[in-house]
């Protein structure tokens, strides 16, 4: 929890990639792949990271990368309440 915790003081952000690759086998084909992890944006070292590890190490070359990023905490989400209510 501490080190989520640690994460979020940094600017982590939960980001999605959405990888397109050629198939191995059908080179003319394309794949989708969605990965999700939280990063630090905007350099994104755990993305590049994997995509680094994807071009040398699976058979799939890489066609295009999308990427989509949201802050975890953001200022609406916090909200005080006048009252509070008990339901029995």
């Amino acid at each position: 929890m501490a080190d989520l915790r640690t994460q979020f003081m940094k600017d982590y952000r939960l980001t999605t990639a959405e990888i397109l690759y050629h198939l191995p086998d059908y080179p003319d084909l394309l794949q989708s792949y969605i990965w999700q992890e939280y990063d630090l944006a905007p350099k994104y070292p755990v993305l590049n990271k994997f995509l680094d590890f994807w071009s040398h190490n699976l058979d799939g070359k890489l066609h295009s990368v999308y990427v989509a990023s949201h802050k975890l905490i953001t200022p609406g989400e916090s909200r005080f309440i006048r009252a509070e209510f008990q339901l029995h």
